[in-house]
């Protein structure tokens, strides 16, 4: 088809195709003009070539209509369907942003706090669609768009069907061959675990910076799917916390009995994650039969490597309660030669003078130390910090992700070691047996493994700046600093975050290394929105355009609508951290009745239905939320964008009735106009 045969021309008298957007498998997107509405819009047309195939115009329209049955904060809204001799479109909203799969190009591997918060919000989409019974089929970065404040859209329903369909994949393998089950490879049948673990995909991609599976053709890496054996993620990156791992295997698993049943599941368990990023799942319960991280595989090792492989969630857990190795003692000291016999009678004269004056320094230290603990006791003069005593933690492979318990343990400095493995603890302060306060931190020093030949750079991540340097002027290569600070929410301020050159990369006299320093995390404040009133769903689209992310539902009965914001805490309008938890309350309604069941009184159905274009009373400059009111009643509520003069709304009603327009801007416009629903036309 040619592309450029529709820019510039004007679809239904109201489309005016402006550019490329991109191209897909049925279809050619296109930016163009809603000039009725006045407002930007993506158009997806089928491609010429499918247009007298009465099957792919049957699969571009099922999108059509599958997507117009989700409305979601996190899925891209479709706003009209056409069939004309012209073309075969879909009209839908325009994103302004760039595919997860650009982002991941951009940043390489993510950390598992972008991890979780993309995962998040895909989760959120697909539970809904399922909720609607619509499986995706094609969930892979590059159907994930992120918006420029950190939220993301699902788009392109173009293989999804509606699931009581049960059709499969019998014709070809749909959708990119990195990211489909096992069950689309083998052409079985689909369902919603399939998008699960799709996800899982995607979020072992986003990181460990590669998919699980590569190969040299769609078939070889079809194949892989299918046979299940996939490199742990935490074996790429092993700072991926163990939970997060977890929930990666289990979506990925290769038997869909083995997956979270539903995607609510997998966003109670994200949800867990986020709020104790050192938890471990037990899935070894009788409700779910759990044992798909057998099929996720270490790659092999050369014999002469020395890094542990990193543990599976179960020896991880298994870990825990293993007593740490205990360095060999050491051997003892050879006696010394015996003194001769003159030397051996004047020692002993002063030895006797020594015990008898020790003897009466002893008592009287006894003596005062009595008397120090009955004042004590007396006089409650204790301290009351409870004291535990240190753990030996020599040869224990430090895990920066593990929950200590009683005390915290931070990084000093890496040295290079013959004696103990790479990772290794190779000293510690205090020492094992000393007494601290319950919660202080133990310092240690953490093996590098025997030094190489070469000088070559290694992994100085949460080392101080001073201990790092010091380190590499122990190379003896009269290596220059250049400390450049930056924000991280990871590592401890003042402690390296990394280095240029990287890890493995040789070191060469005079050269000059670069130390990115931890200036500690970014506080980053914004303007807590106002979302009473509104739904469920409005109001946690509303936090998250605005930044807050770590939202917690509880329910509460009311009069008001089922899913209706009741209150929050804290109270909009003021300016909070993003990373603050907002608490709703929401409406689950009243209490079913247990009375006798009174019929409903049957009146006639006199409402009429309009299709009302009204125009905006100011044009707004941000993406905003317009909600009609029938008195108190909420009739529709939807997301407009900047810039846009009018909108179409489908009100119904029976006679001449007046509603409220509220446009839930910085301005809070709101305004009143009427409908005549007895005009055949429309009065406004």
């Amino acid at each position: 088809m040619d592309m450029d045969k529709y820019i510039g021309r004007l679809l239904d008298n109201r489309y005016e195709i402006l550019e490329v957007l991109g191209v897909g498998g049925m279809a050619v997107v296109y930016k163009a003009r809603c000039h009725r509405l006045n407002r930007l819009v993506a158009i997806k047309i089928l491609k010429a070539e499918y247009t007298k195939d009465e099957e792919f115009r049957r699969r571009f329209h099922a999108e059509s209509q599958a997507v117009a049955m989700l409305s979601h904060p996190n899925i891209v809204s479709v706003y009209d369907v056409s069939t004309t001799d012209e073309a075969d479109y879909i009209v839908m909203e325009l994103i302004d942003g760039i595919t997860l799969k650009q982002y991941m190009e951009r940043k390489g591997t993510l950390n598992w706090k972008e991890t979780l918060h993309f995962a998040i919000q895909i989760a959120k989409a697909l539970d809904h669609a399922h909720s609607r019974g619509i499986i995706h089929r094609d969930i892979k970065p590059h159907n994930v768009m992120v918006l420029k404040n950190g939220s993301v859209k699902v788009t392109d329903f173009g293989i999804a069907r509606v699931m009581s369909e049960s059709n499969t994949l019998t014709k070809e393998a749909l959708g990119s061959v990195h990211y489909i089950s096992p069950e689309q490879a083998k052409g079985g049948r689909v369902d919603n675990r399939s998008d699960l673990y799709s996800l899982g995909v995607v979020m072992y991609e986003m990181a460990t910076g590669k998919p699980p599976y590569d190969g040299e053709s769609p078939v070889a890496v079809a194949i892989q799917h299918i046979n299940g054996k996939a490199t742990l993620p935490s074996m790429l990156n092993p700072n991926i916390p163990g939970g997060l791992e977890q929930i990666i295997v289990r979506s990925m698993a290769h038997d869909p009995a083995d997956r979270y049943p539903s995607a609510g599941a997998l966003l109670t368990d994200l949800d867990e994650f986020r709020k104790n990023p050192t938890i471990l799942f037990d899935y070894n319960n009788p409700n779910t039969d759990m044992d798909a991280a057998t099929r996720l595989q270490p790659p092999k090792r050369d014999v002469d490597e020395t890094m542990p492989l990193p543990k599976t969630a179960a020896e991880r857990t298994a870990a825990r309660a293993t007593p740490p190795r205990q360095r060999p003692d050491p051997q003892p000291t050879p006696a010394k030669k015996p003194a001769r016999r003159k030397e051996v009678i004047v020692e002993d004269k002063e030895e006797r003078s020594k015990v008898a004056t020790i003897a009466i320094i002893s008592c009287a230290v006894v003596a005062l130390a009595a008397i120090i603990l009955l004042c004590v006791a007396l006089f409650g003069g204790g301290s009351s910090e409870e004291l535990i005593t240190v753990p030996n933690l020599m040869s224990q492979i430090f895990d920066e992700n593990k929950n200590y318990g009683d005390f915290s343990v931070e990084i000093s400095s890496k040295q290079y070691s013959a004696d103990f493995e790479k990772g290794a603890i190779m000293d510690q302060t205090p020492k094992a047996g000393k007494k601290i306060t319950k919660g202080d931190t133990i310092r240690v020093v953490i093996s590098l493994g025997p030094q190489p030949e070469e000088k070559v750079m290694v992994d100085l991540s949460h080392v101080p700046q001073q201990q790092a340097e010091n380190f590499l002027n122990a190379m003896e290569l009269d290596l220059k600093f250049l400390p450049k600070m930056e924000n991280s929410s990871d590592i401890e301020k003042g402690c390296v975050i990394r280095t240029d050159p990287i890890e493995g990369e040789p070191l060469e006299k005079g050269q000059t290394v670069i130390l990115w320093i931890s200036t500690g995390p970014q506080i980053v404040v914004a303007d807590l929105p106002r979302v009473e009133t509104y739904s469920q769903s409005v109001a946690e689209h509303m936090l998250t355009e605005a930044g807050f992310i770590n939202v917690e539902i509880e329910e509460q009965e009311s009069s008001e609508p089922k899913g209706t914001v009741l209150k929050q805490y804290p109270d909009g309008g003021t300016k909070l951290d993003v990373n603050t938890t907002i608490k709703l309350t929401i409406s689950k309604g009243l209490p079913a009745s247990t009375g006798p069941e009174i019929p409903p009184v049957t009146e006639p159905d006199n409402t009429v239905e309009l299709l009302i274009p009204l125009e905006l009373k100011e044009v707004p400059e941000v993406d905003c939320v317009l909600t009609i009111w029938n008195g108190a009643e909420l009739v529709e509520e939807r997301e407009v964008f900047a810039g846009t003069v009018s909108v179409e709304l489908k009100l119904r009603g029976e006679g001449l009735v007046t509603f409220t327009a509220k446009l839930d801007d910085e301005a809070a416009t709101t305004w009143t106009f009427q409908v005549d629903f007895t005009d055949d036309e429309l009065g406004l």
